[in-house]
């Protein structure tokens, strides 16, 4: 068939990469000049099987609430963009629900798992290098208390197939060096031998250019303008710009424009509920402290994530529901390094260096946390969006997933009707 997949995200690409392996004649439409420099660009650089668990969980919508405003929130919600989601919000609401949220774990769980065996494929096949390493991501714990609640909760999952190993302080320590003079701040922690860190865009940019090699037509610099129905099905994608501007035929479309899914899709009456939820990051030369950790550290209390990259470290926190604004506030990019301060003092004024870099992008959020992977009613378009916090993590197996789908191998994953 002729495939055309929306988006060079990791979604898009990793899509591309699995319908060209079933035989298929695949292009991928992108508006920016390369593959990987939207939501893909700068987030934490974590494949996190651990933490695949959907934001919507029992006491959360009171916390948002509770942060309503406040610049130093780990989940700010903007009063501006109330009136836009409501709906979004009656569904968080819903899907917060004990019962909801574990169903919701275990789904996200099982496809991050299957991600992660069709990541090692990837690399086997293709040797795409994107600053890979694995076994190296400890989280953090300020209290005993703290510590004990998620190592249960982390440990729940095994009969699902987490791996999950507990450290005491010494452990820690022993684990990440670096700890050593903060040893008072750690009570415990927690190691994750399934998760992974890389460079998501590097790892974007190198498989796309390895499926052009092998005949995937990429298009860059092209913008969608909308999609053409003929019969019941999708017949064409309407494209602006670049050099594929006019009507581009196909025989089927894998929607994988993240954030920007939603309004693609809303004139032909397929309505999903993405919401964009801005994301920020600070990535630093590794010269700002040569002696710095070795490990992905992700912070329980303070909400922060490290993660050594390369020559590079890579700075995440918090969440800011905005709309579709991507400029990094000052005021959150320094609640982020205070917070990171107060564990690494040695990062108080990373975000001030020489080649340091401030960052946000959006993730395509839905209410529930599932990913939305399957058809449409229309016939012919489908969906690989929604992937929320979870698009690293996720990226490779679910586009085995709706390559699958297409061939008829499998029913959808959480699809729209």
């Amino acid at each position: 068939m002729r495939i055309i997949v929306l988006g060079a995200g990791v979604i898009g690409v990793s899509s591309a990469y699995w319908l060209m392996r079933a035989g298929h004649q695949v292009s991928v439409v992108e508006r920016r000049e390369a593959a990987g420099l939207e939501t893909s660009w700068g987030n934490g650089a974590i494949i996190h099987v651990s933490s695949v668990q959907p934001w919507a969980a029992p006491g959360m919508p009171l916390k948002v609430l509770k942060w309503l405003g406040q610049e130093d929130a780990p989940f700010l919600l903007r009063p501006s963009a109330l009136p836009r989601m409501w709906r979004w919000g009656l569904g968080f609401l819903a899907a917060s629900r004990a019962a909801a949220h574990n169903a919701g774990a275990l789904a996200n769980l099982e496809l991050a798992l299957h991600s992660a065996r069709c990541m090692a494929g990837i690399r086997a096949e293709t040797g795409v290098e994107y600053d890979h390493a694995g076994g190296c991501v400890l989280k953090t714990f300020g209290t005993a208390a703290e510590w004990e609640a998620a190592a249960r909760a982390h440990e729940a999952l095994a009969p699902h197939g987490l791996v999950t190993e507990r450290l005491d302080r010494a452990a820690c320590i022993a684990r990440e060096p670096a700890l050593a003079p903060v040893a008072e701040k750690v009570a415990g922690g927690l190691h994750f031998p399934q998760d992974e860190v890389g460079d998501c865009s590097r790892f974007s940019q190198g498989l796309a250019a390895w499926c052009a090699a092998r005949g995937v037509a990429f298009h860059y610099g092209t913008t969608v303008t909308g999609l053409i129905q003929r019969g019941g099905r999708v017949a064409a994608v309407a494209t602006a710009a670049g050099e594929m501007a006019g009507e581009m035929e196909c025989d089927a479309v894998v929607v994988a424009l993240g954030p920007h899914s939603a309004a693609l899709l809303r004139p032909l009456g397929i309505h999903v509920p993405i919401h964009p939820v801005k994301g920020l990051s600070v990535t630093v030369p590794r010269a700002v402290w040569p002696e710095g950790p070795r490990n992905a550290i992700l912070d329980d209390g303070r909400k922060f994530a490290l993660t050594p990259l390369g020559e590079r470290y890579r700075i995440v926190g918090s969440a800011e529901i905005a709309d579709f604004d991507t400029t990094p506030a000052p005021a959150r990019i320094g609640a982020l390094m205070r917070g990171v301060a107060q564990l690494f003092p040695a990062l108080e004024k990373a975000d001030s260096a020489p080649g340091a870099l401030c960052w946000a992008g959006l993730r395509p959020m839905v209410p529930d946390g599932l990913p939305r992977i399957g058809p449409t009613r229309l016939g012919g378009l489908y969906l690989n969006t929604g992937h929320g916090h979870t698009g690293w993590t996720m990226g490779a197996g679910s586009g085995h997933r709706i390559a699958e789908i297409i061939d008829g191998r499998r029913g959808g994953f959480a699809a729209v009707a």
